[in-house]
């Protein structure tokens, strides 16, 4: 179980809010990817498909990494460390509401047949960066 998230890392999540994500190959080569975030309670997450790198890595090796911006405050940077676990429950409904966010889309435009979504769900274990005014993330 991850650790539980300050409200102003919570608000970020639910923003519009690009995440650059971390994850490490068979060789333990870091590969970095944009994805855009959400968060459910104290679980940040984001979604991507099956046969991607992202779901391939993070089954072998579930360390994580994510890093964003606050668009209000580009000075203001978060980020996260944990594990990940990955599951295909609820991932339909969730790329669509993330289409509504970020594409003003009701439905995800960029979906290939037969493409099966994947929900990551983050166990954050620290957080790092630094929230706005230069303080730690509270």
């Amino acid at each position: 179980m991850g650790i539980k998230l300050p409200e102003s890392v919570k608000k970020l999540l639910n923003d519009k809010a690009y995440g650059h994500v971390t994850t490490f190959n068979s060789k333990g080569e870091a590969k970095v990817t944009m994805v855009w975030m959400d968060c459910e309670g104290d679980t940040p997450q984001f979604n991507t498909a099956e046969g991607r790198l992202k779901p391939k890595n993070l089954r072998a090796d579930p360390r994580i990494i994510v890093s964003l911006q606050d668009r209000n405050d580009p000075q203001a940077y978060l980020t996260l460390y944990g594990k990940a676990t990955l599951t295909d429950a609820g991932a339909d409904a969730n790329i669509d509401k993330l289409a509504k966010r970020f594409l003003n889309a009701d439905k995800y435009p960029f979906r290939a047949p037969g493409e099966q979504r994947v929900l990551v769900k983050i166990d954050v274990e620290h957080i790092g960066g630094l929230a706005s005014g230069m303080k730690p993330w509270a």
